[in-house]
């Protein structure tokens, strides 16, 4: 018990949402506060009149809508998480896939009630049971984060069978699994399937699957060397604002080993990478300075200081989630000598 608690500070749930309606990409402040995120929350045109006579016939949308309405204060109701709660309960009730998931998170962060994390796995195994993909990817980061270290097979046993049942549909299993194929850890290592399934993660907008992807077409593992592609990944994780991807396309534009060389771009990649902290990025940008004309140099510092990080909406939802990184749940198993079931 203590273990999972420990968790719910540090991690943040995907919410699943009734799929008919409008994008909205704010949560509320308490709600954020309190690490939930609103994963690809939508709304409803319908008033809360409208919902509750369609909900006194059992319809598990209008009970879906309503427990979101309230969750996020939404169409004019004011946010009362208790409600939230009930609307989900009745919607669960009727065995919905989205309202066990969103009972899970809700219970997991002790939203409109008190937490318990054992209750909230319940109602995951449950969304999981009835098809919940998000469902699948939140059991699997609990199972990652809060691992027995003397039973790790049979934590890696339930987190390969997760993301085999949500890796052909949900972007974040895609890309866990990926990875997991690339490293060699969940699954046999097999660079073809990690290629195939980061490539797809990094197709629907993820920032780290296209800086990992880009690696990939670099190093000629798991499909055939491609510089042009590679380029091409990294620009788009950059512009998202992947700081790594930022640095390491620097330096391909300084260099023009792999890629014609442009010393300008180069510089302000740099300098936007050395704005974030990168290590050696700086540097990097103040040998550039000394072979940029007067002119350039202005002109570069200029576009620099204006470029704006463009993140996706996926880009945007797994970060809120999950954290900057996906792959980190993964690495701090890469030295540890495991068996593998």
């Amino acid at each position: 018990m203590g273990k999972f608690f420990k968790i719910v500070w540090v991690l943040m749930l995907f919410f699943s949402v009734n799929a008919s309606a409008q994008n909205i990409v704010q949560s509320s402040p308490e709600l954020q506060k309190n690490n939930v995120n609103d994963g690809a929350v939508k709304k409803t045109n319908d008033t809360a009149e409208e919902l509750l006579a369609r909900a006194e016939t059992g319809d598990e949308n209008a009970l879906l809508d309503l427990g979101y309405m309230y969750l996020y204060g939404a169409n004019g109701v004011n946010i009362d998480y208790k409600a939230a709660l009930s609307y989900y309960q009745k919607a669960a009730e009727l065995g919905n896939a989205t309202a066990y998931n969103n009972l899970g998170s809700l219970y997991f962060n002790g939203i409109g009630t008190e937490a318990d994390p054992k209750k909230a796995i319940s109602y995951f195994e449950k969304a999981v049971e009835t098809g919940s993909t998000d469902a699948a990817v939140n059991l699997a980061i609990i199972y990652l984060r809060d691992v027995d270290k003397n039973n790790i097979p049979t934590t890696f046993k339930k987190v390969k069978s997760l993301l085999l049942m949500a890796q052909e549909k949900n972007l974040t299993a895609k890309y866990l699994s990926g990875y997991a194929y690339k490293i060699g850890i969940i699954f046999n290592k097999d660079m073809k399937k990690a290629f195939s399934f980061i490539k797809q993660a990094a197709d629907e907008g993820y920032d780290e699957a296209q800086y990992i992807v880009s690696e990939f077409y670099i190093n000629g593992t798991g499909v055939s060397k491609n510089y042009a592609r590679a380029v091409e990944y990294l620009q788009k994780a950059s512009k998202q604002g992947h700081s790594q991807a930022t640095m390491q396309l620097a330096d391909i534009l300084s260099l023009g080993e792999i890629y014609p060389k442009n010393i300008k771009q180069a510089y302000i990649l740099y300098n936007i990478a050395a704005g974030a902290g990168i290590s050696g990025a700086s540097e990097k940008r103040d040998e550039l300075e000394k072979k940029l004309g007067i002119e350039d140099l202005l002109s570069a510092q200029a576009e620099a200081e204006n470029i704006k990080s463009e993140p996706t909406e996926q880009t945007k939802l797994i970060r809120q989630t999950f954290g900057e990184s996906l792959k980190k749940y993964l690495d701090s198993y890469i030295n540890l000598e495991i068996t593998q079931e």
